[in-house]
């Protein structure tokens, strides 16, 4: 069954695996709880191949009137095959017994390593989802801006945001913006069992950006007074345009850059939808998705290392139209 963390943190059975995905879903940012994992590959002969196949729509097939006594001209649906190989994510800390108990239980070294780690992985994770390329990195998979280039969903043009300082000005904009996102086929089927709690509903979409193109993007939306916002089931406070999502992905796990980057002041932003259907992830069968190893100090030896790990995942692109890149727009 296709799952989520909603889903896989009703469905743990460990108490540590449960407080590691809930702090994924409360503080791992509102981009990693939308996603639907495909938990159906299995290993290949010795373990060794966890390939993940699947069809990508690339071109709709068209539809048009004809003239009685003539015939249609063909326009054949196109997709291609791709595949993509699941990796783990995560990361291992080392913490000397004599510091493990330090100090109150929320602070000890320990909770405090695991809790940069789990911000570490939120961040490495959407990272991937924008720039990864396995031409540049075998151990991850291809994000959207690989993915994207060159589709009909990929608008490149000379966009100034910095500059709007009047309502028709700002209307001027967010008319460029919406005609791109009518570009964007949202998800009919959603994913995971729709059933139980934490199921991704159908049609859930969101826009990604930096900090710099989301605060430029939620003033142009406060000038047409299309800016909303509303709190989730987690409490978390959520920027809406439209009926669309607002996500800030923040910087790189190094702090020196944004994950979108912005380069001669100008950066990009992307639409998604998220669903089976749409841009999903894929995971192993009957294997948890998230697991923790807790250092054991029960044992001879002064230092003891733990983990956290997702995984082996990798993300899937199933349509073209699902997503979209928005170039080259000036933002300072």
């Amino acid at each position: 069954m296709p799952v989520t963390l909603a889903q896989a943190e009703i469905n743990t059975q460990d108490d540590v695996d449960y407080a590691v995905i809930d702090n994924l879903r409360r503080y791992g940012g509102w981009l990693l709880d939308q996603i639907v994992f495909d938990d159906t590959v299995t290993p290949g002969t010795g373990g060794a191949s966890l390939g993940y196949a699947y069809t990508r729509l690339i071109t709709a097939a068209s539809a048009a009137f004809r003239a009685i006594n003539s015939e249609y001209v063909p326009g054949q649906a196109t997709r291609n095959r791709f595949s993509v190989d699941l990796k783990p994510l995560g990361g291992a800390f080392t913490v000397d017994r004599v510091l493990a108990n330090l100090g109150e239980a929320r602070t000890n070294e320990v909770n405090f390593q695991m809790q940069q780690l789990l911000t570490s992985i939120q961040t490495r994770f959407a990272q991937e989802v924008i720039l990864g390329d396995i031409a540049v990195d075998a151990n991850g998979f291809d994000g959207l801006s690989k993915s994207l280039t060159g589709t009909a969903t990929e608008l490149t043009t000379a966009t100034n945001w910095a500059t709007v300082a009047t309502q028709v000005a700002a209307n001027q904009e967010l008319d460029k913006l919406d005609e791109w996102l009518s570009r964007i086929v949202p998800s009919k089927v959603g994913g995971g069992d729709q059933g139980t709690p934490g199921a991704l509903p159908p049609g859930r979409k969101a826009i990604l950006g930096n900090t710099k193109s989301i605060f430029r993007l939620k003033a142009l939306a406060r000038w047409a007074s299309l800016a909303t916002s509303q709190k989730d089931e987690l409490g978390r406070q959520i920027d809406m345009y439209g009926d669309w999502v607002i996500v800030d992905l923040g910087d790189r796990a190094d702090g020196a850059s944004p994950i979108i980057p912005i380069v001669a002041n100008a950066t990009d932003i992307y639409a998604v939808t998220f669903g089976l259907d749409a841009f999903h992830g894929a995971s192993v069968a009957n294997s948890p998705l998230v697991a923790t190893k807790m250092p054991d100090f029960a044992t001879a030896g002064a230092v003891k290392s733990g983990e956290i790990e997702m995984g082996p995942l990798a993300m899937c692109l199933k349509n073209t139209k699902s997503a979209g890149v928005y170039r080259n727009i000036t933002v300072q």
